[in-house]
């Protein structure tokens, strides 16, 4: 690889480990680039779609002019592995805040589990989380929530186009879902959880899939200090 290659433009699939934000992602590949191959000071990096911290998996990096491809691949269909634990809640749908509103679940069953996640395919209703990075007025929405802030979210229509290989280890409940620009998992567990009635949230997420890119194609080295370009 030489510098021309990034500068006419490269799509990099990230492997992204847990609690690096996609900002940090972006910026350390920026560092490395412009760093081993000299590259200029606006040198055009960006990636197409975030990953919250508390997920692991596929994120997509742009480099130079295949930066106009980001709107392109933000469109795309993904697809996760998600965990989630019902019989109790968190403020932030995630494993980032603490667990509170603990239930009895002994009454759910298996098959009333899997009813349930059938109902959420197709055309949805959605609020994203409380939590998220949405703007409100100007402000993230994190940030008025971390401030203590009363944050209204307005739902929004998203598709869920299919839920499937359900594995059932109460409280524990994993499956893989794929679905439209927009969603959030995150939320999606919470909503699973209010329509079981015993409330869950989202402990584990790993991004497999965006439109035809594939985390098994993604490199989990790309972040490490050692790792080098030649042979990428």
């Amino acid at each position: 690889m030489k510098a021309e290659d990034f500068l006419n433009g490269q799509v990099l699939l990230v492997d992204k480990p847990l609690d690096w934000t996609s900002f940090q992602a972006v910026n350390k590949l920026k560092y490395k680039l412009k760093r081993e191959f000299h590259l200029p000071i606006k040198f055009k990096i960006g990636h197409a779609g975030t990953l919250d911290p508390r997920a692991t998996g596929l994120l997509i990096v742009c480099t130079g002019k295949f930066t106009k491809k980001i709107p392109e691949i933000q469109d795309a269909p993904k697809e996760y592995i998600a965990e989630i634990k019902i019989g109790v809640q968190t403020e932030s749908y995630d494993t980032e805040k603490p667990e509170i509103l603990h239930a009895d679940y002994s009454h759910i069953t298996e098959d009333f589990i899997k009813e349930t996640l059938s109902t959420f395919v197709g055309e949805i209703e959605q609020k994203p989380p409380v939590f998220s990075a949405i703007k409100i007025d100007g402000n993230r929405a994190y940030d008025l929530a971390r401030a203590g802030q009363e944050v209204e979210m307005k739902s929004r229509k998203t598709t869920i186009h299919y839920l499937n290989n359900i594995d059932i280890q109460l409280p524990f409940v994993t499956f893989t879902v794929g679905c439209s620009k927009g969603t959030y998992i995150r939320s999606l567990a919470h909503d699973i959880g209010q329509s079981l009635g015993v409330g869950a949230y989202l402990t584990q997420l790993r991004r497999t899939k965006i439109g035809e890119y594939h985390v098994e194609n993604a490199h989990a080295e790309i972040l490490e200090n050692e790792f080098r370009f030649e042979n990428f």
